[in-house]
């Protein structure tokens, strides 16, 4: 028990004045639980000490502050962008964080006398190239892209790999490209293939389908029937596209922000416009923390939301926002730009503001029916593991390598309302003989578990180990010699082996005796330790191929003391590639400016050692 004396409000809201600003909510382990903004300080932070009209959740925060520290502003604009800052900086448990973090993808068209077709992430920069977006998706610019290529054949290689070819890549074979690397295209055609592909990105289909028709007639004319049915081809696959293709009546940039409630959970529907053309869609679940209402969601989301990414001119919200003129202000300061925030619309923008508030309905459903099948697998897993009740966090572990090349280990955490990505954790492991994954699962939860060997509430519940009877022992040696079991006692701990055929559904639980239990193939609860031990897997798998293919991108001419970056360059360019530099003699290595006898001497000795 702790002897700290109860917080005393009355004394400290004397001390309180009635300015905009900031407030941190404290807890007795020093860690914040709740940032908040104010016009009035005062009188928002004695709302919260009243005697009646508090919900649970609202006591639940007071009774858990330990002390509360104020930051005044200026403004309440100043008031909003700090709270947003320091919320996304502390992640405090009551607030909202709309996880986000990667920047939105953009198709590019760099600035070469070939330019080149790619996916862009960060800060567009024109001096660098053309950039189109952003796509709220994956997905929805591999689409864009995709067709692209198959319209303009554009080169999508890099640099390095266009200066150095000898004959065209399969790219040109499989018409996707008009292999400018070789000289089967000159610069004119290709520019024209660059302005063609510009029109598409930039929702000119229509115009650009009547271009193609004038040179097609033009061929004809010509007698030049080969080239006409090439432009016949492409009219007919810009058609079909054009069709799928989301084309508005608006002009300019526009985003349209749709939120639902339901169940304490919300979804945040953003529907992206871009030159009038449609970009896709991203929805953004949560679950309430606090009392909260639709608008001060979608204040929070954009605010947050804008302060990492750029934004649109106008701004179309489902429901309307009394502060809109700090919001705007706000964004105005954070884009250097005027944003116009519009709620009550007519005619195309009222039917798209609809269409929004419909995909954010039907997402949130899909959603929450997902969550209910998820509570059924969870009290599943109670009945057939023993538990004494639902655990609230589980912790997964795999390891992944290649012959010992790489080795990383990956830790999944998992609630009841499925996985939480933000706690997800990959850990090097090094100073272990090559494929021992004993010693590897042995270092992984010894790094992860010693930290928190006095701390029970950091302790998962459940922990899962990709493994059979082997890894699991090593488990419960380290938790063991970490007193983890002390500290919490209803702590379980399974290995997940993959049975004897090492098909999905004939898994093997084995518990803590090394016993094997045997669940149903068409258990809920089987189907829930599949999905976290295969999101485990995959999560470590992805760490180690990035790990080995970094390693493997690393050129042995690196390795080389005294052969800086220029004269790599040097070498690569002149020699065609690291094959090219190993088929060299002293003689010819000399002849690269900068490199001496013993240079040429040193580099020959080591890519032939």
């Amino acid at each position: 028990m702790s002897n700290q004396p109860a917080f005393d409000h009355k004394a400290f809201l004397t001390t309180v004045n009635g300015k905009p600003g900031v407030y941190r909510m404290i807890d007795k382990q020093d860690r914040v639980i709740y940032v908040g903004k104010a016009k009035n300080l005062k009188k928002r932070l004695a709302s919260y000490f009243r005697k009646t009209g508090l919900s649970t959740r609202i006591i639940s925060l007071v009774n858990n502050i330990n002390r509360i520290e104020v930051v005044n502003t200026r403004t309440e604009s100043e008031a909003l962008l700090l709270e947003n800052d320091l919320i996304k900086n502390l992640n405090p448990r009551y607030n909202i964080l709309f996880r986000d973090d990667k920047s939105y993808p953009y198709v590019c068209l760099s600035k070469h006398d070939f330019p080149r077709l790619k996916v862009f992430r960060g800060k567009p920069d024109k001096s660098k190239g053309t950039f189109f977006g952003p796509f709220p998706s994956a997905g929805s610019i591999r689409y864009t892209i995709n067709h692209v290529q198959r319209m303009f054949q554009l080169r999508n290689c890099e640099d390095s790999a266009m200066s150095n070819r000898t004959r065209a890549c399969l790219q040109y074979q499989i018409k996707r490209c008009t292999g400018p690397c070789v000289g089967h295209t000159d610069k004119q055609s290709y520019q024209l293939q660059i302005e063609q592909a510009q029109m598409f990105l930039e929702g000119r289909s229509s115009e650009l389908i009547d271009r193609q028709i004038e040179l097609m007639e033009q061929s004809s004319a010509k007698l030049d029937y080969e080239q006409a049915a090439q432009i016949r081809d492409r009219i007919e696959m810009l058609r079909r596209v054009t069709e799928k293709q989301f084309v508005t009546d608006f002009n300019g940039d526009i985003d349209i922000i749709a939120c639902e409630l339901r169940q304490d959970f919300s979804c945040i529907q953003l529907f992206m416009i871009r030159n009038g053309t449609s970009l896709g869609n991203k929805p953004f679940f949560n679950r309430a923390k606090l009392d909260t209402d639709a608008t001060s969601l979608i204040e929070s989301f954009i605010i947050q939301h804008y302060s990492n990414h750029p934004a649109p001119s106008e701004i179309i919200v489902s429901h309307n926002i009394e502060n809109v003129d700090v919001l705007t202000e706000s964004l105005h300061q954070l884009n250097q730009s005027r944003i116009r925030i519009t709620h009550n619309v007519r005619d195309k923008r009222k039917r798209a503001l609809e269409n929004a508030v419909n995909n954010a309905r039907q997402a949130l459903e899909s959603y929450l029916l997902s969550a209910s099948l998820l509570s059924k697998r969870f009290q599943n897993l109670v009945e057939l593991l023993h538990l004494e009740n639902p655990p609230e966090r589980i912790e997964c572990f795999d390891i992944s390598h290649t012959m010992g090349e790489a080795t990383k280990a990956s830790c999944v955490v998992f609630g009841k309302e499925g996985a939480l990505k933000n706690e997800y954790r990959r850990y090097n492991i090094n100073d272990i003989q090559p494929g021992d994954d004993y010693a590897a699962m042995r270092q992984v939860l010894d790094r992860r578990y010693r930290k928190r060997q006095d701390s029970p509430e950091q302790l998962p519940d459940l922990v899962l180990i990709d493994g059979g009877k082997g890894q699991l022992g090593v488990a419960l040696d380290v938790l063991e010699e970490l007193n983890i079991l002390t500290v919490k006692a209803n702590l379980r701990i399974f290995g997940v082996a993959k049975g004897v055929e090492r098909r999905a559904g004939h898994e093997e639980i084995i518990d803590e005796e090394m016993r094997a239990l045997n669940f149903p193939m068409d258990s809920p609860a089987l189907l829930l330790i599949q999905q976290i031990r295969d999101e485990a897997h995959r999560f470590a798998i992805t760490g180690h191929r990035q790990a080995r293919a970094k390693a493997r991108r690393k050129s042995r001419l690196e390795e080389i003391p005294g052969i800086g970056v220029k004269k790599r360059q040097l070498l690569l360019n002149t020699f065609g590639g690291l094959q090219g530099i190993q088929a060299a003699g002293v003689e010819e290595l000399m002849q690269i400016k900068g490199i001496n006898r013993e240079t040429a001497q040193v580099i020959y000795d080591s890519l032939h050692a």
